[in-house]
């Protein structure tokens, strides 16, 4: 297979980002949606290997992310776009971000043509593609509108993308406001150019035509459509059609131009002049006779909850044709949403991976109700908020761990909505209890754990309250009663699933506590030390257990999915967030240091998918961490700052891993700022080295009354990576970590910073972190 022009690209993708954002001002000017816009790698790798963002324009936790698709069909490629590719199905208003399980959205494709009409559907059969003849095992793929294009004719930059069509030499431009996007198309002198949309098209679907989704299309005028798409999981999306999320979305378009003649189609059926259709694989095209460098514009509306909703977000998002107006005020919302937290100092790539880190932070979970505030419930029926904007798209099983305690601290608004809308998905679906993977209010099953319990007791303690704490404690005991390991003291057959149980079962412990609950409290405290039942002193590991009391056959502690999930024992094995402590006396201190030196030591080194310390993948993400339990602090500013040299970077393969919707950018955007919690809920953060020279947080005074919170890292440079001292408000600090009430008081912490560890700072007995064993 020949690589060397991905290679190439990618490379000069790199020298153009850092030549051209040389003299930015403004944080957000760094960002590059190109970061991490790949599934295959170098060498062709498929899936979990890399980054699976979108490379187009969305707002700050909106709803339209506009972008454009390079294969939307078979094959797991959940963003809908790949660098690697080299053509493009066409550019639609609704993307996954970072995701594997073959993703979804994708809603109302629309792609620019001139000449002949192409309206048959473009789709892979094959799951390996190869990126230097992406046509070749599937002969009829040219008879359809799909373009090539050049990575020197595409630009990516925060709320804005533009690429030019090579085959039908159309420039494409992309910008989105929150509930709504418009296209800008530039077109040649030609007597039959058209807009055509694909309505029935949807990333992930299983088929090339669709059997139980349904489009509607109504023409209102020579200017108007408007209709909506029914999609099924039985046609695939999420899944595979595993994730069992069905949905309706609506829209409202308006085209700049008056139509010269339009139609609809329905797989080979073409209806010119159509003005009323409802099928199951429909499309609809506007055509024109355009002179050189005519520009037609398209603005669209959509809502999940109708049409009328879909018109009233888009006259409320994009009231007019001003697309560089709608540009540059996507842009003031970005620029707006990155005050909340400035840093200075670093290089010019650091600050690159930094503002894309806070870029993809910010995605996710989107809003899905309107402008004027209905949605779509669990019960498929429509509802109104109060006092919050019901969000989607909550990884659980990734973001409990660094992007919903980021988010606590730079938006707990967010975080608060997101609890609104978890309790309210849980009364409306009957379920009773928390989703842990939810997509469009699908309880999906995707991965493992009762994560959400895990963001609320972390919301709650932080004083994050603004919903019904009756319900929420309700709902967690629920989740943890109907998902745990009361039964045996484990969960037969999966390290992973006992080990995460008991972590939410001492979540639900703490919370219980501190709503004064003291009998909760007991039983769930002593119910989340069932990670002790896996401690095999035959093997020294953490060890499966089967449902007869047997081991599960050992295959040694690196050996893979051994009832550890997407991990091996070695990997796995570390989760127990709640009790370091407790799992270090367990071990024996001395054992339980010389194998988290070993874990380490034994890592690549850009930490890349292996058997040791894994940063492509969740499971480990909290370890570096550990070293500050144990009076070693030091070693957790060593590997903290590898991590961040070695295992983020520029371009496409810039992300060594699935993003996994704000998780892999908040680790670093945490670890860079020098602080990143073991265990959501306890309040900690633990201390490490900065990457950059000064970070403030301003505080949302609606949550929390301090201010501004600073970071000082005195004397930082890329050699001085160890803390020598700490001040905190002026006052010595010699604990390796603080407190959440101590950074939303407001304040500053001070660090000196030398090329040599102090290995008597934070390693004081006295002040380790707390655990529940101590």
């Amino acid at each position: 297979m020949n690589n060397k022009p991905v290679r190439i690209v990618i490379a000069g993708s790199i020298f153009f980002a850092l030549v051209g954002l040389s003299n930015a001002k403004e944080m957000v000017d760094y960002v590059d949606p190109m970061i991490g816009a790949v599934t295959l790698g170098a060498n062709g790798e498929h899936g979990k290997y890399f980054g699976r963002t979108f490379p187009g324009a969305a707002t700050p936790f909106g709803l339209v992310q506009l972008s454009p698709d390079t294969i939307t069909g078979s094959g797991d490629h959940t963003s809908g776009y790949s660098y690697n590719h080299d053509v493009i199905e066409g550019f639609s208003f609704t993307h996954m971000s970072g995701v594997g399980w073959y993703g979804d959205l994708g809603n109302f494709q629309v792609m620019p043509t001139t000449g002949k009409r192409l309206f048959n559907r473009r789709y892979i059969v094959t799951k390996r593609i190869k990126e230097t003849d992406l046509f070749e095992d599937f002969p009829d793929a040219m008879d359809n509108a799909a373009s090539k294009y050049s990575h020197d004719q595409e630009h990516a930059s925060i709320g804005y993308y533009s690429v030019d069509l090579l085959r039908y030499d159309i420039k494409t431009e992309v910008t989105a406001a929150p509930k709504a996007g418009i296209i800008r198309f530039t077109f040649p002198e030609n007597k039959t150019s058209r807009l055509q949309i694909d309505l029935a098209r949807r990333i992930g679907q299983t088929q090339r035509w669709h059997e139980h989704s349904t489009q509607k299309v109504e023409v209102l005028d020579d200017q108007t459509i408007q209709g909506y798409m029914k999609c099924s999981s039985e046609d695939g999306g999420w899944g595979h059609g595993k994730g069992n999320v069905n949905y309706t979305l609506h829209y409202y378009a308006k085209f700049s131009k008056p139509f010269k003649r339009f139609g609809v189609w329905d797989k080979d059926q073409v209806m010119e002049g159509k003005k009323n259709y409802i099928g199951t694989n429909t499309g609809f095209f506007a055509e024109y006779e355009t002179a050189k460098d005519e520009q037609v514009m398209l603005k669209v509306g959509i809502s999940f909850v109708s049409i009328e909703g879909a018109k009233a977000n888009l006259r409320h998002d994009i009231a007019d044709w001003d697309f560089d107006g709608v540009r540059n005020k996507t842009k003031s919302l970005w620029s707006d949403a990155f005050k909340t937290i400035d840093f200075q100092g670093g290089s010019e790539k650091q600050k690159t991976i930094l503002a894309t880190s806070l870029y993809h932070c910010f995605i996710d979970p989107r809003v899905a109700s309107d402008v004027d505030g209905w949605y779509v419930g669990a019960d498929n029926k429509k509802h109104k908020t109060k006092g919050f904007s019901y969000r989607t798209v909550f990884s659980g099983w990734d973001v409990f761990r660094s992007h919903f305690p980021f988010l606590t601290i730079v938006r707990p608004d967010i975080v608060n909505d997101e609890i609104n809308s978890l309790l309210d998905m849980s009364k409306r679906s009957g379920n009773d209890y928390l989703p842990r993977w939810e997509m469009l209010n699908s309880y999906s099953g995707c991965m493992l754990g009762n994560p959400a319990v895990s963001v609320i007791v972390d919301a709650y303690e932080k004083g994050i309250r603004n919903y019904d704490i009756a319900e929420a404690y309700k709902q967690c005991k629920n989740s943890v009663d109907k998902f745990g390991n009361q039964e045996h003291g484990f969960t037969p057959g999966s390290m992973s699933k006992t080990l995460e149980y008991a972590y939410t079962d001492w979540c639900v412990g703490r919370f219980a506590e501190s709503l004064g609950k003291d009998q909760d409290s007991k039983e769930y405290y002593q119910r989340s030390m069932a990670y002790k039942n896996l401690w095999d002193p035959d093997v020294n590991w953490m060890r499966t257990r089967n449902i007869n009391d047997k081991w599960r056959k050992w295959d040694g502690r690196t050996g893979f999915e051994q009832g550890t999930t997407e991990s091996n024992p070695y990997q796995q094995g570390w989760f127990v967030p709640h009790d370091v402590a407790g799992f270090a006396e367990l071990m024996g201190e001395d054992y339980f240091v010389q194998e988290l030196k070993s874990f380490f030591k034994k890592s690549p080194d850009d930490f890349f998918w292996n058997s040791y310390y894994n940063h492509s993948n969740e499971p480990v993400h909290h370890v570096p961490y550990m070293f500050n339990y144990v009076g070693l602090p030091w070693q957790t500013q060593k590997w903290t700052r590898e991590i961040c040299e070695n295992a983020y970077g520029l371009g496409p393969l810039g992300l060594r891993g699935n993003e996994d919707v704000g998780q892999m950018s908040a680790w670093y955007v945490l670890s860079a700022m020098g602080l990143h919690p073991v265990c959501p809920g306890d309040n900690v953060y633990l201390l490490t080295s900065p990457v950059f020279d000064k970070v403030t947080i301003t505080l949302d005074p609606d949550y929390y009354k301090g201010g501004k919170f600073t970071v000082v890292a005195e004397n930082n440079s890329p050699e001085n990576i160890y803390i020598q001292s700490a001040k905190l408000n002026g006052k010595p600090l010699e604990r390796a970590w603080i407190t959440h009430q101590e950074i939303v008081a407001g304040g500053t912490i001070e660090y000196k910073m030398g090329p040599k560890p102090n290995k008597k700072w934070g390693s004081d007995p006295q002040n380790k972190p707390p655990s529940l064993s101590n």
